[in-house]
């Protein structure tokens, strides 16, 4: 056999997939990749996200938290309580980027091809899937700035945000454990 037998190569190739459980041409495989490329587009704009919050909390605590004097050895209450809901704000956008990048997709065995059609299943989940990442990019869009009196001026709106992407997490689980189709 020649080893640069692009026929025999082939030949081989397409049996290891097939034996792997995977065919390129399956519009499914097609489907489960384009679901986690977008999972990843949407952890990543969470991700910057979280970087700009994190961002104003450092220059917030830069501004209104100076090291300690002996004059005033505490700091401010407030600001140290303001400069911790940024601190929960990230925390709770990297807490979502997780969430995100560890969502499942449909199993792609032959027991779940039995009782669930996997391609239906795949175009509900990209349909969530889409509006995930329209949120993310809204969440991110709303803390372009690290700036942390504008963040702050917006953190009802921002919390609110995060649990929306939340519930929709939710609903895209929902597809996947709910009732077969």
């Amino acid at each position: 056999m020649d080893f640069y037998d692009a026929g025999a190569l082939r030949k081989l190739a397409t049996n290891l997939f097939y034996g792997w459980g995977y065919n390129f041409y399956r519009v499914e495989n097609q489907l489960r990749a384009d679901d986690q490329l977008v999972r990843s587009k949407a952890a990543s704009l969470l991700g910057i996200a979280m970087a700009s919050v994190s961002a104003a909390e450092s220059e917030y605590r830069r501004e209104f938290l100076p090291p300690p004097t002996r004059q005033k050895p505490f700091p401010d209450a407030a600001a140290v309580a303001t400069a911790q809901r940024l601190e929960r704000l990230a925390q709770g956008i990297g807490a979502l980027e997780a969430l995100i990048q560890q969502q499942p997709v449909p199993e792609n065995d032959r027991m779940t091809q039995r009782y669930r059609q996997e391609k239906p299943t795949l175009e509900a989940l990209i349909q969530w899937d889409e509006k995930l990442v329209g949120q993310c990019d809204l969440l991110r869009s709303m803390v372009s700035r690290p700036d942390g009196s504008s963040i702050l001026d917006h953190l009802a709106e921002l919390e609110g945000g995060l649990k929306a992407i939340r519930a929709t997490l939710e609903s895209r689980e929902a597809v996947l454990l709910g009732p077969a189709r």
